[in-house]
C-alpha cells in the first residue's frame, strides 16, 4: 500500500520533501494537472459580484494558497477547458 502525501504548508517544506522522498512510494492518484501562468495578461475585466460570492471566493482562494484573482482566473480556465472537451 502506498503512503499518503503529507500536508505541506510552504514551498520550502515542499522542496525539502521532494528532495528527500521517493515519490514512487506515495499515492499520487489524487493529484491534478497544474498549469503555470507563462502567458502575459494583456486584458483586464471589471466584474461586479455579490459580496457573499466574493467572500466565498476569497476564502476558497486562501485555502488553496493562491491570490483570489488568480483563483478566479483558474476557475474560468477550468470551465472553458471542461466545455471544450464536450
Amino acid at each position: 500500500m502506498k503512503k499518503k502525501l503529507p500536508k505541506l504548508e510552504s514551498d520550502a517544506q515542499a522542496e525539502a520533501f521532494v528532495a528527500k522522498a521517493d515519490l514512487g512510494d506515495y499515492d499520487l492518484s489524487g493529484m491534478v494537472t497544474m498549469q503555470f501562468e507563462m502567458k502575459p495578461k494583456d486584458k483586464s475585466v471589471n466584474l461586479r459580484l455579490p459580496e457573499q460570492l466574493l467572500s466565498a471566493v476569497r476564502q476558497q482562494a486562501k485555502a488553496a494558497g493562491v491570490p483570489y484573482q488568480r483563483y478566479i482566473r483558474m476557475a474560468l480556465e477550468q470551465a472553458v477547458q471542461k466545455q471544450a472537451k464536450r
